[in-house]
C-alpha cells in the first residue's frame, strides 16, 4: 500500500513469527525488499546470538537488535532507522527464556513478544504462561508511565475473541481460546492497547496462523493469535492493518505469516 500524493508518509511495522530463521532467512529477506517495512519484530528466531545474521539485514538497509537462543524461542527487531534504548528483559525476574524484547523507534517503543504456548491448561507451562503475561502487564503499565506512544506486537499465543478461530465451538475452554489467557490479554487492553486490526474490521475473520498438519492452510482452519496492540494517539493514526496470507504459500514457509499495520506519524 502506497500513500497517496501529498500525503503523510506512512510508518509500516510488522510482526511476524518466522519458525527459524536459520531456514527463513531467504524468505525474510526478499520480503523485506519488496514490502519495505520501516519496522519488523520476529519471533522464535531459534538462533544464538552469535549465528544472528546481522550482516544480511545490514546490506539490505536494516539495523537489528535481537535476543536469541539455539532451538527455541527468539526475538529480534529490525529497522531501516537507528534503534534506540533496548531492553532485553521486562523485569529482574530471573528467566532463561528469550521471549521479549523492546526498543524505541522514531519515538515509538516498540515491544516484541513471544508469549509462551502454555501446552495445555493441567500444565506447570500454563502456570508459567499466566505469570509471564502478568509480568508483560506490569512492564507495559511501566512504559506507559513515560507517556511515550507503544506499539506491543508479536505472537501472544491467545485467540482474542470466537471470530479468531475457525472452530470456536470446538475449541472452547481449551489452549489459546481459555477464559484465563483471555482475561490476561484483557488486562492489556485495560491499560489502554488496542487490537488494531479488530479495531479496523470488527467483523472480518482473518487468520495468522495455521497448523502444517491436515491441510489446515487450504482449508482455512487456523487461528489469529499474531497480534499489534498500540495505545492512543497512535491507535488513532493507524490507517490500515493487513494479514499477508502469500507468504504461507512459499516454499517451507512459516506457520505464521506477517501481520503489518500503516500509520500516519
Amino acid at each position: 500500500m502506497e500513500p497517496e500524493k501529498g500525503a503523510r508518509p506512512l510508518f509500516k511495522t510488522t510482526t511476524w513469527n518466522v519458525n527459524s530463521l536459520k531456514v527463513r532467512l531467504p524468505q525474510v529477506l526478499d520480503w523485506l525488499v519488496r514490502e519495505k517495512a520501516d519496522v519488523v519484530c520476529l519471533q522464535e528466531t531459534k538462533l544464538p546470538d552469535a549465528q544472528f545474521p546481522f550482516q544480511a539485514f545490514r546490506e539490505i538497509g536494516y539495523d537489528a537488535v535481537w535476543s536469541g537462543q539455539p532451538t527455541y524461542n527468539g526475538v529480534a527487531i529490525l529497522s531501516n532507522t537507528p534503534i534506540e534504548l533496548t531492553e532485553a528483559s521486562m523485569d529482574d525476574h530471573p528467566d532463561d527464556h528469550r521471549r521479549f524484547l523492546s526498543a524505541r523507534i522514531r519515538g515509538v517503543r516498540i515491544v516484541n513478544v513471544y508469549v509462551p504456548n502454555g501446552q495445555d491448561l493441567d500444565s506447570p507451562k500454563f502456570t508459567y504462561k499466566l505469570e509471564w503475561l502478568n509480568r508483560l502487564t506490569r512492564y507495559i503499565e511501566k512504559v506507559r508511565e513515560a507517556r511515550e506512544p507503544v506499539l506491543l506486537m508479536g505472537d501472544f499465543n491467545i485467540v482474542p475473541g470466537d471470530l479468531d478461530t475457525w472452530d470456536p465451538e470446538g475449541f472452547k475452554d481449551q489452549i489459546f481460546h481459555s477464559p484465563p489467557e483471555r482475561k490476561a490479554l484483557g488486562n492489556i487492553f485495560q491499560a489502554g492497547f488496542s487490537d488494531l486490526y479488530r479495531t479496523l474490521y470488527p467483523d472480518r475473520q482473518e487468520f495468522s496462523w495455521w497448523d502444517y498438519r491436515m491441510g489446515s492452510f487450504h482449508r482455512n482452519r487456523g487461528l489469529r493469535i499474531d497480534l499489534i496492540l498500540s495505545t492512543p494517539p497512535l491507535s488513532e493514526q493507524c490507517r490500515e492493518v493487513f494479514i499477508d496470507r502469500e507468504a504461507r504459500k512459499a516454499e517451507r514457509p512459516s506457520d505464521h505469516v506477517p501481520v503489518t499495520a500503516l500509520f500516519s506519524l
